[in-house]
């Protein structure tokens, strides 16, 4: 059988018993077949529809093929587990139907977050699938058509839901930092992330969410707004008064004091919508820096929400420029 056709049918065991069976795969084959497609897994459920019985199972278990990872799912033929194999794993025990969701789905599949812990997050039908698992943290749900899909064969929430979930429990830093990410890697958009809200308004984490996207698009944030602000918190603060979009070499920056070669930029999610973007202001960043600049970049968010922490940081920079 064609890698494509088992690649198409190896969540189901039916479609495999009969597959493998038409193809004439011997059933070691067949196992090493279906492991390679599942980062190095199969079920006991796979298992009996290629043909083996539970002695069978037991007597390559006892000779060390198999490796029991959880309750009927085991790694064949080694004990190292291979990249995604722990999330892969975590989903085909919890049965048919379930994904790969929430910080597990962002970290592992998105690679939007960092790693949350040791249990994977997996999300199972609101009327079906199993749980109670360890390592595993089930959650229950009804996801829609459009809010599953597929990252190296492990069935996973949408970018957006995943996104939603992860509001629930994220600190704001790394919401921002993965909603940013995945518009800058072209995962999301923002009329794609108000329809996944829409879908679950009253889920956890939408607050969050919305909350994070009212920030970057306040009526009053434009990107003047936004200078004014911070020029406001530098007034209030009590620290030296910064020149406004003053031109350092062939670049125009937002905010300078001169004296301490100390640079401010505004950073709106607008302004990263594209790889170009991003990678267009880290150049400039290293280049102002290999010249003794030290620059550094606000969020619209941050100035709503953390100007404590966005003046610490100015002050800071300014007392060591003052005191060299």
């Amino acid at each position: 059988m064609a890698r494509d056709q088992l690649e198409r049918a190896h969540y189901s065991a039916l479609a495999i018993a009969g597959d493998v069976l038409e193809a004439g795969f011997a059933r070691d084959q067949a196992i090493a077949r279906l492991a390679a497609l599942q980062h190095g897994l199969v079920t006991r459920r796979q298992l009996r529809a290629i043909g083996l019985g539970e002695g069978a199972i037991a007597t390559r278990v006892a000779r060390a093929q198999l490796h029991r990872v959880h309750r009927g799912v085991y790694r064949v033929g080694h004990t190292a587990p291979l990249p995604l194999a722990r999330e892969m794993a975590a989903v085909l025990a919890c049965g048919d139907g379930a994904v790969l969701s929430h910080g597990a789905a962002a970290a592992a599949a998105w690679r939007l977050a960092p790693e949350g812990g040791s249990d994977v997050d997996v999300t199972v039908s609101s009327r079906g699938g199993r749980r109670h698992r360890p390592g595993i943290r089930t959650h229950r749900s009804t996801l829609a058509q459009g809010e599953v899909t597929r990252v190296q064969r492990i069935p996973v929430t949408s970018a957006a839901r995943t996104l939603v979930d992860l509001a629930a429990t994220a600190p704001p830093l790394v919401l921002e930092r993965a909603v940013e990410e995945a518009r800058r890697r072209g995962l999301v958009t923002t009329a794609a992330l108000t329809r996944a809200l829409d879908r679950a308004p009253a889920r956890r984490g939408a607050a969050a969410l919305r909350t994070l996207l009212r920030c970057e698009q306040g009526p009053a944030l434009t990107r003047s707004a936004a200078e004014e602000r911070l020029a406001e918190l530098v007034r209030a603060a009590g620290l030296p008064p910064p020149d406004h979009n003053v031109r350092v070499g062939p670049y125009e920056l937002d905010l300078v004091w001169r004296d301490a070669r100390l640079a401010v930029e505004i950073d709106g999610f607008a302004y990263h919508s594209s790889r170009a973007a991003f990678e267009r202001d880290r150049r400039r960043d290293a280049e102002l820096a290999a010249a003794g600049w030290t620059v550094i970049r606000v969020t619209w968010r941050q100035l709503i929400e953390e100007p404590e922490a966005v003046i610490a940081r100015l002050a800071g920079v300014l007392a060591r420029a003052a005191a060299s």
